[in-house]
This record gives C-alpha cells, sequence and structure tokens, in this order.
C-alpha cells in the first residue's frame, strides 16, 4: 500500500536523532503491549503480514503523531474487532457481552512465554524453480497497489542485481489480500546507490532489499 507508513526515501522529516541510554520501553503500559502483540501471533489469530497492514490502514495523521506502541495498541484493538475476538461494547465495558469462548485456542503458559517471541518458520517447500539466478540483472516492477506489499517505494522500477536465493516464502501480499500462503521465491537484490538514491549519492554505497519473485522482471535489453 502506499501511504504514510511507508518512509523509506522521503524528505522533509529531518534527521533521525537516537535517544542516548534510551529505556527498552518509555512506560509500563508499552511493555504490556509488546506482550499482548506477540501473545496473539502465538495463538495464531493473525501474523505478522495482517499486523502489519493493519498499520498501514490508520489515517496518515494519527500515524505520524501517535507514539510506535499507541499504533500498535490501536492497531490491535481494530484487528481484534475486525476478527470478531470483541467488539467495540466489550471493549469499553471490559467484559465479554456474547459469550465468546476461547477454548478452541492453543493455550499460552508461563513455559511457552519465550517461544511467543521467536517468529514462526514461513519458510514452504515447492515443485517449481525459481525464475532468476545469482547474478541475474532485474528490475522490480512499478507497483501501486491498495493492498500490502513488501516492496519498498524507494526500490520500485530499480536495477539490481541478484546475489542470493533465499528459498520459496511464504507471499505476504497473498496472505493479507486472499487469506492463502501463495509461497514464493525470495531473493535478494542488490542496489547501487546512484540507482536508488540518485548520481549524488555516495559511489561506495549500495542497497540490499529481499524482494519476492513477483516483484522482478527481465529488463527489455536483454
Amino acid at each position: 500500500m502506499d501511504s504514510i507508513h511507508d518512509l523509506g526515501g522521503m524528505e522533509g522529516f529531518g534527521p533521525v536523532r537516537p535517544e542516548d541510554n534510551e529505556p527498552v520501553f518509555h512506560a509500563a503500559w508499552e511493555g504490556s503491549v509488546l506482550g499482548l502483540q506477540r501473545s496473539i501471533l502465538y495463538l495464531g489469530v493473525w501474523n505478522i503480514d495482517v499486523f502489519r497492514h493493519a498499520q498501514e490502514r490508520i489515517h496518515p495523521i494519527e500515524y505520524l503523531s501517535w507514539s510506535y506502541y499507541e499504533r500498535w495498541t490501536h492497531t490491535l484493538i481494530a484487528t481484534a474487532v475486525e476478527r470478531g475476538l470483541f467488539s467495540m461494547d466489550e471493549l469499553r465495558a471490559g467484559v465479554s457481552l456474547t459469550g465468546y469462548s476461547s477454548e478452541s485456542l492453543k493455550p499460552l503458559t508461563v513455559k511457552d512465554a519465550d517461544r511467543a517471541f521467536v517468529r514462526g518458520n514461513f519458510e514452504r517447500d515447492g515443485s517449481h524453480d525459481p525464475q532468476f539466478s545469482v547474478g541475474d540483472v532485474v528490475i522490480t516492477k512499478e507497483l501501486h497497489v491498495n493492498g500490502h506489499t513488501r516492496l519498498p517505494r524507494y526500490a520500485r522500477d530499480k536495477l539490481g542485481t541478484i546475489v542470493a536465493i533465499r528459498g520459496r516464502h511464504v507471499f505476504p501480499d497473498a496472505v493479507v489480500s486472499h487469506g492463502t500462503e501463495d509461497p514464493q521465491w525470495l531473493y535478494t537484490v542488490e542496489f547501487d546507490g546512484y540507482e536508488v538514491w540518485g548520481e549524488t549519492s555516495d559511489s561506495s554505497v549500495s542497497n540490499l532489499v529481499d524482494a519476492f519473485e513477483p516483484y522482478l522482471s527481465r529488463p527489455e535489453y536483454e
């Protein structure tokens, strides 16, 4: 989706200023939000792609005005309501009003806590070979989608070279738009700095982007 969340390469936001001795959390509630998010992912109610896309749908003004964990909080609430885990009335009341049962969900116990912070394996087996090989020159597609994509704007319609093949993985675009995994080959593509950032960029700089096969094509001159 083309929206304010895709800040890579955008200008006018000023420099990134790291905070000296920054704490892990600035308030206790932020840790609770992280624990809640990881618990829901562990339970399999939705996956990381659905969670990311929910953040992409936050209104641009709110996206820029909310803190990191404020965005997470609103995203968790909106997605839970969409998935029928609770209603807004139940959220305001703080209790179930419909008798929803969570018995079908696998329980998260203390001994599972560490596992909740380990991301699952998204690699999948398949029968067809990759379309591209290491060393191939490719061009990324100029995508403009209303749904979810993992190809950032700054890396679209750019020439690059395949430097690694990462296997077949769950395709985030399909998970969000169709609810299916539709595994696709994943490549690491290297772009010269000037290709992405212009001729004034440092000539020693290059950019690496992990790009799924549907994002790539061969240049017309090949």
